[in-house]
């Protein structure tokens, strides 16, 4: 099993808090570093077109003050790669999301997308930035993601969210033959979407590779009741 999973923290709900009212509260950068402070090992954003949370001057602002693993999840259009050409984050995620959508809910067909990922990949590769494809749990789309050159996959974890308390070992099945499939052919593995307190301990001890895990949602939503600081310290509990 993998030694150690890191914890990178998404802020993107902090960021739609502080839009409701148009003005700097919750401090975005300020959340970000107290992160760090009690404990993440990254901190993860989603910057869309609309701003409707992230904007492209918080991207900016970030990069300069973290200290931990600045990872920025987005599509690949020409703008989003002018920003992270612009601040180079230690990764960047590779999302399907269209512009309009809520929140990711599938990953990457890598094998009908390949030559525009593998393209994509390439010109992350040259800015020296790390480059994760959000991927289902499929030996076929984990393949692809292999052969385009990424270093990385996140596994789309939202199916296992969701069968997770009715049958827990049938939930996590597909991810642990993912995960050991993508260390097999040199790809390390990240997961996220709707990870919790309850379903991220069980996910862990199953999966044979696993170098982090991207939390947002619920990781906030927990932070409401028990507070950022015991959140953080919890979730990385979990993770032990």
């Amino acid at each position: 099993m993998a030694s150690e999973t890191r914890l990178s923290v998404n802020i993107n709900k902090v960021a739609t808090l502080r839009n409701a009212r148009g003005e700097n509260v919750p401090n975005l950068v300020q959340v970000a570093l107290d992160c760090e402070r009690f404990g993440a090992q990254g901190i993860t954003v989603h910057p869309r077109p609309d701003e409707r949370h992230v904007k492209k001057t918080d991207v900016i602002e970030l990069s300069a003050v973290i200290s931990t693993e600045f990872n920025i999840e987005g599509y690949p259009s020409k703008e989003f790669l002018e920003l992270v050409k612009l601040v180079k984050p230690a990764q960047v995620t590779l999302v399907p999301d269209a512009p309009s959508a809520v929140t990711s809910n599938s990953g990457w067909d890598v094998v009908s997308n390949f030559v525009f990922l593998t393209g994509v990949v390439a010109q992350l590769k040259e800015y020296g930035i790390r480059t994760s494809i959000f991927v289902a749990p499929e030996s076929e789309q984990v393949e692809a993601a292999a052969k385009t050159g990424s270093d990385r996959i996140e596994l789309y974890t939202k199916p296992y969210a969701e069968l997770f308390d009715v049958d827990p070992l049938k939930a996590v099945e597909p991810y642990r033959i993912a995960s050991k499939y993508a260390g097999e052919n040199g790809l390390g593995v990240n997961a996220g979407h709707d990870l919790n307190l309850q379903n991220l301990r069980f996910l862990k001890q199953h999966l044979p590779f696993l170098d982090e895990v991207s939390i947002g949602h619920a990781l906030i939503c927990d932070a409401l009741y028990m507070g950022l600081q015991n959140t953080i310290m919890n979730y990385l509990q979990q993770l032990r």
